[in-house]
Order: structure tokens, then sequence, then C-alpha cells
């Protein structure tokens, strides 16, 4: 297979925001202050009005290559010229000072010479309103600043700043420092500064991994989607966003362009398990405390499926102005899908927050103060359970009895009866009794005897690989022969070779998807560990962890024909999955302690 296309770019970030660094030491992507915000540099989207932070040879590279540095999210870009070779350190500051987590709205990069006599120049092009205001630019003492409306950008370099205003090139001969800063100025020396936050933040996610219990079975990919996972947590609110990107397609011209800048609900189970498992549990409470905040603030009938990172429901869906990926077009900001009734969401806000029940490393006080929260949350799966939905595909004109969103009713409602028990609150435990049961008629319903698969809806003949999780979350017992009999009619007919699954095959508002969704391609996986297949598992895991790039990051989508990666990037979904697969697995083998 010829892999046509990878995502050539790394990610930095502290918790505050993302940068997408391309193996020409550009900054492609960056959206200030927040995930949410506008893109500073958005060259991914609009190579000539999106705007880009560079370090760029004079003469054409030879090759390049991107590292981060062992066990942390700090990115070393190395290119090698005729005339010579340098780095590109790039750092997003984050370590403990005062007793908090520091994490400044600044980027640091550290320009090293390795070899010869490197010319470079630097381009500082920030834009603000999505491409639609250039800035005004001021040369300051010993900093370039940049005003956007209103929004300042500074750029504080040991480079001529006349170099960098006209974009001059100049030989590198010595270290050269740039440190971006948003809003606030930079007070601090620069060389001293940059070189003691890049020190710090080393030792900080090196010590950060270090707490991960995570074993040495895959053990270098699960430190990576960790270290992924953790950068797109907003620590403020403890908000996680599906991806740090708006409008990379799932595959070329297929106006499926989507703004994964935000946080869904649904996602919560999985992340939450993920952390749970490499035994991240600060990570874990920040977002149970912020899923359990927006719970308890929408009204007793509806809650919305995906939200902005501090919460605001409002994400009204817009096109902007900008060429597109590739030229592609159609880039969105905002989701339309937080208008939309997704009803899976409920059973899985109250499984996410079961940790906090049956766990003892957690406090005994939250679970007295969301006991009001459970008891709403099953009210609401009462009166919606019969209800057509989205559900998790989001789908925007097709509304079905998904067997998934039943699925989600029967493991809230399970969860709910264990809280029950902890809380030895008996309507409760009545209550989510006879919600299990109703459930259950719902997931049977789906069941066609004729094919010996559970369907999409009741009286579909379409299936899709949400169906996975009905072993996976133990509604079939994954030993038995209807899950056999089930995952081989999946296999059938979602199965497209190299690992790589299809969430469904129908058309849907788009038409017939023609990519394949990783995070279905890491449920089978851990579907096969769960019912002992484990060679199959293992051989599976091994052929998807070929379609990340040279660094191991994931994308959202993999186009099956030529392996390349299309989606938002790096999709944090993909990375759940990844944790997942590969902890099912460890959990069902023994294996020699230097695998």
């Amino acid at each position: 297979m010829t892999f046509r296309h990878r995502y050539d770019m790394g990610i930095v970030g502290n918790c505050a925001y993302v940068a997408h660094v391309d193996s020409k030491a550009r900054v492609v992507w960056m959206c200030l202050p927040r995930f949410d915000s506008c893109a500073v540099f958005g060259h991914l989207l609009d190579r000539e009005r999106g705007g880009q932070l560079a370090v760029e040879s004079v003469e054409h590279p030879r090759a390049t290559r991107q590292d981060y540095v062992w066990n942390t999210n700090v990115l070393v870009t190395t290119i090698d010229a005729p005339d010579g070779s340098f780095r590109v350190i790039d750092c997003a500051p984050r370590f403990r000072q005062f007793g908090r987590a520091f994490k400044p709205l600044m980027l640091v990069r550290k320009i090293e010479p390795i070899s010869g006599t490197p010319r470079v120049r630097i381009v500082c092009r920030p834009r603000g309103g999505w491409g639609t205001v250039e800035p005004q630019t001021y040369v300051q003492s010993n900093h370039l600043r940049y005003d956007l409306d209103g929004e300042i950008v500074r750029l504080n370099t040991n480079v001529p700043l006349s170099y960098v205003v006209a974009e001059t090139p100049f030989v590198l001969s010595e270290k050269k420092y740039l440190i971006l800063t948003f809003g606030a100025p930079l007070e601090r020396a620069l060389e001293d500064t940059a070189e003691e936050y890049v020190r710090r933040t080393v030792d900080y996610w090196r010590r950060w991994v270090e707490t991960c219990a995570i074993g040495r079975f895959y053990q270098q990919q699960v430190i990576r989607s960790a270290l992924v996972l953790k950068l797109h947590q907003f620590e403020d609110t403890g908000a996680i966003i599906a991806s740090a990107t708006t409008s990379l397609p799932e595959y070329p011209e297929s106006g499926r362009n989507w703004d994964y800048r935000f946080c869904w609900l649904r996602d919560a189970h999985f992340t939450l398990t993920a952390f749970n498992r490499i035994g991240q549990f600060e990570e874990m409470k920040r977002f149970a405390q912020f899923i359990e905040n927006i719970a308890a603030s929408s009204n007793a009938s509806h809650y919305p499926p995906v939200v902005r990172i501090d919460g605001d429901r409002s994400l009204p869906e817009s096109i902007v102005p900008l060429r597109g990926y590739d030229g592609t077009g159609n880039v969105r900001v905002g989701n339309a899908a937080a208008d939309q009734v997704q009803n899976d969401i409920y059973g899985q806000i109250i499984y996410a927050l079961l940790k906090l029940y049956v766990d003892e490393r957690f406090p005994r006080e939250p679970r007295a103060t969301s006991k009001r929260l459970i008891s709403t949350l099953l009210g609401i799966i009462d009166r919606c359970l019969d209800q057509p939905d989205a559900s998790l595909w989001e789908f925007r004109e097709l509304t079905r009895r998904h067997c998934y969103t039943g699925l989600c009713h029967w493991v809230g409602a399970k969860s709910a009866q264990k809280i029950a028990r902890e809380l030895d609150d008996r309507e409760m435990r009545r209550s989510a009794t006879r919600l299990t049961v109703r459930s259950e008629r719902l997931i049977e319903a789906c069941y066609d005897a004729d094919v010996g698969a559970y369907m999409q809806e009741p009286g579909s003949r379409d299936v899709d690989a949400s169906a996975l999780q009905l072993v996976i979350l133990n509604y079939l017992e994954p030993q038995s022969e209807r899950a056999a009999r089930h995952v081989a009619v999946l296999e059938e007919r979602l199965l497209v070779g190299g690992g790589l699954m299809h969430r469904y095959t129908h058309a849907d508002d788009f038409g017939v998807p023609t990519s394949a969704f990783l995070i279905c391609s890491f449920w089978y996986v851990e579907t096969l560990a769960a019912m002992g297949r484990i060679e199959a598992a293992l051989r599976e895991l091994e052929t998807l962890l070929g379609y990340a790039n040279g660094l191991g990051l994931f994308s959202e989508d993999v186009d099956p024909r030529t392996g390349s990666q299309w989606g938002n990037f790096p999709q944090t979904y993909s990375h759940v999955g990844l944790i997942n697969a590969v902890l099912r697995i460890t959990s069902k083998i023994e294996y020699p302690e230097f695998y």
C-alpha cells in the first residue's frame, strides 16, 4: 500500500492552546486565546490569507524530520539544506509555579544551527477575523507588535527586527529565539526565559508521564496518545475537545468538513475510561466536573450534545471566507450538531460519573451533590427512550430509533443501579431497573434473527460499527455464540481490509461515506480482545498503528484505498480508541516483562 497523504506535522500545547507545526518549521494552525477562537495562524486552511509563523530555509531542504523530545510535548523540527542544517525547538510553556500550573499564551521557538552556514528567514504573518484582518505592525525597542483589531500579538526575538519585518534572509551562525505572546508582553530577558521555559516544560511532561500507569505493552504508542489527549483538555474548565482543527475534510470534496474545537458529552465515558486506565485521576475529575456542571445547568428535558469549552451552548455554524484545506472550501466555524437531539448522551453521562461512586479513590462529597443529577438523567431517559434521534453519527436529516442509543440507555440504567446501591437509594434503584428492562426491549427489537446481528434500528437492514459496543460494554457476553455471529456480520459488511472499518456503508445526508473511521477500527480491536481473539486483535492493532504519521499522531479518518489520513487532526477519539484497545488486550493476556 502506498501512503499518499499523511498530515506531515506535529502539535505543541499547554492545555490553554494548541499549535500545529509542519515539517518545514511553519506554525500553520494556531487559535488564540482559546481552542475555539479565530486562527491567528491559519495557513493550513488558506495558504495566502491564513497567516503563518515560519522559520524558512532559503535553500530548498534536502530532508526534514520531526521528533518529540522524549516523553514530552516539546517538538523538534530538523531541516537539512544544501548550505547547512538547523533545528527548531517548539515549546508551549507549561510547568508548576507557585503551586499552580503555569500555562501562558506563549510559544517559544529556539533555532539552533547544526552544520554548515544555513541561511534562513523569519516569516511572521498573524491574521484576524478568519483571514480578513491584516495587522497594524509596530516596531518596538525589542519586539514587533501586531494589532489585530484590538487583539495584540507580540514577537520577541534576537533576530534583527528589520529582517523579520522585511522577511530578509540571514545566516544562522548562532542560536536565535522567537517568543510569541498573545495579550501580555514579555517582561523578562529573552534568551534566559526561552531556555528556562523549554527546560522546565520538558521536566514537567516527563514527570507527568511518570505518573501514568502504563505498562510495557505498546508503551510508546500509549504514552504518545496520553500526551495528545492531555493537550486537548482545556484546563480552565476541564473540557476536552475532539480536535483543535476545523474543516479538515473526511475525504476530498466530500462536504464533510466539521468544526471539532468543542466538547462532545458523549465522548465522556470513552475518555474517562482511558484516563482512568492510565491512572490519571486529576484529568478525569476535571472532565467529570465539567460534564456535571453542564448537565446541572441544563433544563430537565434536553441537554446539548456538544458545548463550547466554557460550557456555552451557542455554536451557530457558518462558512468563513477561507479557501479550505488544499483549496477544497467549506471552512466551517461552529457546529449545528449542538441543536440536534442525541439521546444517547444521557446514559453516557451517568456512566461517566459512575467512577465517582464506586472508586474509593474519589472523595465522597461529589456523590451526594450529584445524586439529584442522576435522578434527573434517569427521568429524561424515561421520557425519550423510544424517541428517534440523530445519535452518535449526528445525521443532519435522518432520525432513527438507534440501537446504539438504546445501548446507552441500558448502560446508564445499569450504572444508576450501581450508584443506587452505593447511596442505598431504593427509589433510584427501582427506576433504574425499570429502564434497564425497557432499554433491553429496544435493543432486542433491533436484532435480526435471519441475519444474526443487531441492526441500526428496529426493522432496518443497515448495520453500523457502534454495534461493536454491545460486546465491549458487555451487553452481549463476549464468549457467546450470539456475540460471535453478530461480530461476523459486522466484519463481513463493514471491514475493508488493512485493519480498517467503516462506521456504516449506507447513504446519509452527504451520500455514501468512503473513508474509514479510525475509532471504529480501534473498537474492532477492543471487541476482538474482549472475545478472546487475541492473535487477531494484535494483528489488527499492528496494522492500525501503521496509519499514524511519523510522530505517532492519528487523524479521524483513513482512505482505505491509499492509507491516507483525512479528517481533523490529531483526533482525540482515535487516540482514546488506541489506549482503550491496547489496555483491553493487556487485560486479557500475560506477556513477558521484556516485551
